[in-house]
């Protein structure tokens, strides 16, 4: 039987391409890995599959009895539902340590860098197995997005150099370029329901016993959101009402400013707006400098929850 390699629910460019690429290299070294997913493709996500030539991963949300290996986390709350009835045989992820627990040993392989996918040029090096073209190409793209084209604080020399030696793989003479391309396509916001749009980076976070939700959409100009910003507020609100949530967080992204406004739903508003030092209005608030969830959003939510 395989294992299946699988990324995290609401799944981004890391977590399929990463899937994809890791499932690859397990093959090539004699051990049996089919790549799936927990979720729908991005609009980025597919035009990094379609560019190199790659459906999308399986769809497969029951895990009971099988052998998996996460990818891009290691959260309960962004596991399958049933990850308890599974063997967790592996975990890569550039996150923090998250709450999964295991009863047999695991491999690991965690560093503190921009990408999992970063994680995984490495394990192919140590493998010394060669990568293929195609998978090349999405990888470096995984790269790219997560760290927004270098710009984001959790971007490592490790991440830029994986770019330049997959770029020469994959025959991609002006990655930067290619950057650009992948966030023209999440910039298209026009026209996508509202919940589509929440939906399209959004993960929850158990914090201290309060599930916190923290979506995320970066574009090249907020101003794409002007006339939909009423009913993204209008829709996280009702999404902390169904899921019992304590708050809901949606960062709209300027990489080209390089900050981020914050909406916000909350049942303690004094409390997100002491995680960041601020004071919002109107439940919004710019955090400048603020590009990355994991290591600029997460730790002083928790810091506050704690």
């Amino acid at each position: 039987m395989p294992v299946y390699v699988v990324g995290h629910k609401i799944p981004d460019s890391d977590s399929i391409c990463g899937a994809i690429a890791l499932a690859h290299l397990k093959n090539q070294i004699g051990e049996e890995s089919v790549a799936t997913r927990l979720g729908d493709v991005s609009p980025e996500t597919a035009f990094i599959l379609e560019k190199f030539g790659f459906d999308a991963p399986e769809l497969k949300l029951s895990y009971a009895g099988e052998e998996v290996y996460i990818v891009d986390h290691s959260e309960l709350t962004q596991a399958p539902d049933d990850i308890a009835e599974a063997t967790i045989v592996g975990i890569v992820d550039h996150h923090k340590l998250g709450d999964l627990t295991t009863s047999t040993p695991l491999e690991c392989w965690i560093r503190p860098v921009g990408c999992s996918n970063t994680v995984i040029k490495m394990m192919y090096d140590f493998y010394n197995v060669e990568i293929p073209k195609n998978i090349a190409g999405i990888m470096l793209c995984a790269i790219l997005s997560d760290t927004v084209i270098f710009k984001s604080p959790t971007c490592t020399t490790a991440d830029i150099k994986c770019v330049e030696a997959l770029a020469e793989i994959a025959g991609i003479e002006d990655f930067k370029e290619l950057g650009m391309d992948m966030f023209k396509v999440k910039s298209a916001v026009e026209g996508t329901p509202a919940r589509d749009l929440v939906m399209r980076d959004f993960k929850d976070f158990n914090m201290n016993g309060e599930l916190v939700g923290i979506g995320q959409l970066e574009v090249i100009d907020l101003s794409v959101f002007d006339d939909i910003k009423a009913e993204l507020e209008a829709d996280i609100a009702a999404l902390k009402a169904e899921g019992n949530r304590h708050s809901v967080l949606l960062l709209l992204t300027d990489i080209m400013k390089e900050g981020s406004q914050m909406l916000i739903a909350s049942d303690d508003l004094a409390k997100i707006e002491a995680a960041f030092a601020c004071q919002s209005e109107d439940n919004k608030v710019w955090l400048d400098g603020v590009l990355s969830r994991k290591k600029q959003v997460v730790p002083p939510l928790q810091g506050v929850f704690a």
